[in-house]
């Protein structure tokens, strides 16, 4: 299981290798791994559907809890298959697709490396594992969506994405972390434990905030939607694999994944059922409104996830099922309508669906497949997407006092997503074909078959539900609810209110798709509430704060080093000032305090010569030499006091920086800066205020209770396990070895920094000239 989470990283790892040696052959080549991925899970549905659930651990930083451990149930089974399956068909549309692009091989690289970031979301168990996971989907997908990089407005569409993802994903960070607090673990299987405990927790509300704002900014819900519509501007395989099938259902499955552990409380359902139909109603409404095809097919995706996001926060066993069959059927059908929609773009060179008509005359295959994807995304009998609605219709009718609302917002939802279906995958190809169309032809099967193999695994479903329902469907049921009901999936039901809503919905958007006509100017008419719309706030917040970064940088990073330290003194000065509110806890035992020896009041009285030639002396130089003195002085001191290892490395410390400021001085211009009068007080009072509290909090320090608990375990555990006699080393490379690392990779970062400065021209004009 390991080995097929981590394939797609070392495929991307091999893309250069493949670029320099089988450039031509990477088409053929990348799209073994999402075949083999899928042949390979096919394999688990017999397994899953005699048993619950089959975990995979393997050791990985067990000390804090954080191991690679895999879940493979129904749920995941279900999104690793769409995953893998329509990945396979993304990766075979991309070879015709992106033929002889530049930077094709870059592209299967990313893609790969999306694909298993998305395996290892729905498949671990671990949360912190899957954390990183969900962090490496928001990367992958900034490549991809970024994909054409000479285009400002792919890289604003990127950018867009990554910050509102990212956020959400640091949201999610936080409340792991207050969940394994309470729950004690980080392992989902041994939190479905804690359940009631998680529930009942005083951070239960905390908990549950922050995932919904992960899940909300992943699956695009209001008012986190408007990044998914301008991350259009990707390629169409983009859009496909991660707008409509994989990530923006991750925090769908999020939701779903939590639901048995955090779910059927007031919080938990009400938010979810509000956010959810304000979000589906809110982009069904929207999609009717665009002319382009890519802004048609985003914004009822936006509206899809909405209805999930609603099904599961009403949470019966009805709802649960409708929203785990409703994603297999939206994956296909979307799957298809982006597939198909690459297409027409690619022979038409237009996405105006208001332009667009009478293409089946040259393209019945890719035809056939828009109709099937559009006659299931509109719930006719015999299509999958026909039983997923119906099941949602009884869900809500079961609603009691809220049913007749909640129905309607579904009903007029599913009207929405009926018409731009439609639009999408019906209009484009009836009608007479223009004039201007007349050079588009069929193109490669490598771009038609993918999209009709997943219409008529639409249609197959549909017909025949038998094919999924135990081997699939169950385990999907049974992973949300947690239920061992059994259950039943028909294609008539009989004359009731339910089919009469299915009818109502047909008839409907029919009559909508009909009369209503697409049109450029009906669009424009809604540019008018831009102003008020998620996207201008929040970018307007954004732009605000930029604003406050400016000015705050312009008056504290002025570029004068001596300002910098002002104001973390100050800032620490007034920190603990604080502390002497409380009083001063000083209470000098002179008994206990050794008397001064005359060697020791010559080293002070030399420090303080040092320093007062540092303070007056307009010479750089003799500064620098007076503050080497002061430190070597203080060296000294550790003499004294039996510490010759710390003398040694401070006088090695002092040196080495004498040295660095001398060097540093010969590429330093000539000291025109001067300080006036005031500047010399301010500097004075605060370094004295400064000095005066470090001196109090010392004094204090010595007042309270010394523990040696954690020095004895050191010295008593140092040699047994950690192997190493010198109990310092072993604390600084062991015992704090995270601490060593970071501080490592800091060296790093500068070292990276001060080399770039070194190679930096900031007059390039002069060598050309």
């Amino acid at each position: 299981m390991l080995i097929a989470v981590i394939l797609g990283f070392i495929f991307a790892l091999l893309v250069p290798f493949f670029s320099r040696f089988f450039k031509k052959a990477i088409p053929f080549i990348f799209p073994i791994l999402p075949i083999s991925l899928f042949i390979y899970f096919v394999g688990f549905l017999g397994e899953i559907k005699s048993a619950a659930h089959q975990l995979y651990r393997y050791e990985w930083v067990p000390s804090i809890g954080v191991d690679l451990s895999f879940r493979l149930d129904g749920l995941s089974l279900l999104f690793a298959l769409m995953i893998t399956g329509i990945g396979a068909l993304v990766f075979v549309y991309t070879a015709n697709y992106l033929k002889d692009h530049e930077y094709l091989d870059r592209f299967y690289g990313y893609l790969s490396m999306f694909m298993a970031s998305m395996l290892g979301v729905v498949l671990s168990d671990n949360l912190m594992t899957m954390f990183i996971f969900w962090e490496l989907t928001s990367i992958s997908s900034y490549f991809l969506i970024g994909f054409n990089n000479n285009d400002p407005a792919s890289r604003k569409s990127a950018l867009t994405a990554l910050s509102i993802t990212g956020f959400g994903g640091l949201a999610m960070l936080s409340g792991i972390v207050i969940l394994q607090s309470v729950g004690g673990s980080y392992s989902f299987t041994e939190l479905l434990n804690s359940s009631e405990v998680i529930k009942s927790s005083s951070s239960y509300g905390w908990i549950i905030a922050l995932l919904f704002i992960g899940a909300f900014t992943k699956s695009a819900q209001f008012p986190f939607h408007f990044w998914l519509p301008g991350a259009m501007k990707a390629p169409t395989p983009v859009s496909t694999y991660l707008h409509s099938a994989t990530m923006v259902k991750a925090g769908i499955y999020l939701l779903a994944r939590f639901t048995p552990l955090l779910g059927d409380t007031f919080w938990w359902n009400g938010t979810l059922v509000t956010v959810g139909a304000i979000t589906m109603v809110y982009a069904a409404i929207h999609s009717v409104f665009r002319v382009d095809l890519k802004s048609i097919l985003a914004y009822s995706t936006i509206s899809a996830l909405g209805i999930l996001v609603f099904l599961i926060g009403i949470g019966t066993e009805k709802a649960l099922l409708g929203a785990g069959i409703f994603i297999l059927a939206h994956a296909l059908y979307k799957a298809a309508l982006f597939l198909i929609t690459g297409i027409i773009d690619h022979e038409t060179g237009s996405r105006d669906v208001s332009k667009l008509a009478g293409l089946q005359q040259v393209m019945m295959p890719v035809a056939i497949a828009g109709f099937i994807a559009a006659l299931s995304s509109a719930g006719v009998p015999f299509l999958l997407g026909f039983i997923s609605k119906e099941v949602m219709y009884e869900a809500t009718l079961d609603l009691g006092q809220w049913a007749i609302i909640l129905t309607v917002l579904l009903v007029l939802t599913k009207v929405g997503i009926l018409v731009a279906g439609f639009w999408a995958g019906i209009k484009p190809f009836i009608g007479n074909l223009p004039s201007e169309f007349n050079k588009a032809h069929l193109p490669s099967p490598l771009l038609w078959f993918p999209p009709l193999l997943l219409g008529v695994l639409s249609l197959g479903f549909g017909i025949f539900p038998s094919l999924m329902t135990e081997s699939l469907i169950q385990p999907v049921f049974s992973s949300m609810s947690g239920a061992d009901t059994v259950i039943q999936l028909k294609l008539w039901h009989g004359f009731n209110l339910v089919l009469l809503l299915s009818v109502l919905t047909l008839v409907t958007g029919g009559l909508l798709y009909w009369f209503l006509i697409p049109s450029e100017a009906r669009f424009q008419k809604t540019l008018r509430y831009e102003s008020i719309s998620p996207q201008n706030i929040i970018e307007g917040g954004s732009n605000l704060f930029g604003h406050f970064a400016r000015i705050w940088t312009k008056f504290f990073q002025n570029g004068y080093l001596r300002n910098y330290v002002i104001t973390i003194l100050a800032f620490l000065t007034l920190l603990m000032s604080f502390r002497l509110f409380g009083g001063v806890n000083i209470h000098l035992d002179w008994d206990q305090i050794s008397p001064v020896s005359s060697y020791e009041i010559i080293v002070v009285v030399l420090m303080i010569i040092s320093i007062l030639f540092a303070i007056t002396t307009n010479s750089r130089t003799v500064a620098i030499v007076a503050l080497g003195v002061v430190g070597f002085a203080n060296c000294l001191f550790f003499v004294f006091y039996s510490a010759p290892d710390l003398a040694m490395t401070q006088f090695s410390i002092d040196t080495l920086t004498v040295l660095l400021f001398m060097l540093v001085l010969l590429k330093l211009p000539k000291n025109r800066s001067f300080s006036s009068k005031g500047m010399k007080i301010r500097d004075a009072v605060l370094s004295l205020l400064f000095g005066v509290l470090i001196a109090i909090l010392t004094l204090e320090v010595f007042e309270e209770p010394s523990s040696s608990e954690i020095s004895k375990y050191y010295a008593d555990n140092a040699y047994i396990l950690a192997k190493g006699r010198n109990v310092v080393n072993v604390i600084l490379v062991d015992y704090r070895g995270f601490d060593t690392m970071v501080e490592t990779v800091v060296l790093v970062i500068a070292a990276v920094g001060v080399y770039s400065l070194m190679k930096l021209d900031l007059n390039p004009s002069k060598k050309d000239s």
